[in-house]
């Protein structure tokens, strides 16, 4: 059965846009559950804005903790 983790996320378009260039290529977010997990950057992209990216997510984990899964649900 698949594994849900819900986290909060605020980035501005610039910080956002240095990740995605290169700086880094990975976002560190904490879980509501208070685990810390490391996302790549390009999961991402299609939910920044010019205010950047901002949120509440979803994600679901397959049996091997691959990604399946990432919606914005708020």
């Amino acid at each position: 059965m698949p594994t849900k983790i819900r986290f909060y996320i605020d980035v501005s378009n610039e910080e956002f846009l240095r990740i995605y260039q290169g700086t880094a290529n990975a976002l560190l977010v904490r879980a509501e559950d208070g685990r810390r997990i490391q996302i790549p950057a390009n999961n991402f992209r299609k939910f920044v804005t010019p205010a950047g990216l901002v949120g509440h997510f979803e994600m679901e984990l397959n049996s091997d903790n691959r990604l399946i899964n990432l919606v914005r649900i708020g």
